[in-house]
């Protein structure tokens, strides 16, 4: 195996241990995969810079929401040409129960950034896209039409 082969597989693993976490509720795990110094970005003015920070945002979100399934889907990853910094692109669906017993269904994808550390690969970036976020039935408005992409500033929409 290569070593960007490598280096995807250890990131995916990554991922999938980060998405476990959510599942599973485990604080401790979840916050291993971040970087002392990471940003999490959730959009619409959601952003923390520092691993303290994100951990207190996770747990008060954590804390509003008793049940959530988090899935990965599928991703990307380059690697830098050092094998120590890499971007990625992670699709996940996300089924979340809210306090109040709403129940609300997220498509979205995340654009990531990662370290190489002694530890293994951790996240210094995750960017939040959201493409859906509503009820299961899918009946809220689809964020990621070409007309949305472009509000939002995306590059590459051209269909």
């Amino acid at each position: 195996m290569t070593t960007n082969e490598n280096a995807y597989n250890e990131i995916a693993m990554l991922v999938n241990r980060y998405a476990d976490a959510v599942v599973h509720r485990n604080g401790e795990k979840w916050c291993s995969t971040w970087a002392s110094d990471a940003v999490w970005d959730l959009g619409g003015g959601r952003l923390v810079e520092g691993l303290e920070s994100i951990k207190e945002l996770w747990y008060g979100a954590m804390a509003a929401a008793p049940a959530a399934i988090q899935n990965v889907l599928n991703g990307e990853v380059q690697v830098d040409a050092s094998g120590n910094t890499a971007t990625g692109r992670w699709y996940i669906q996300e089924y979340v129960v809210r306090s109040n017993g709403d129940r609300q269904l997220l498509l979205a994808h995340y654009d990531d950034e990662f370290r190489r550390t002694e530890d293994g690969w951790k996240f210094t970036r995750r960017f939040l896209q959201p493409h859906y976020a509503g009820p299961c039935d899918l009946s809220a408005e689809f964020l990621c039409s070409a007309e949305k992409l472009r509000e939002r500033n995306i590059e590459g929409v051209d269909v």
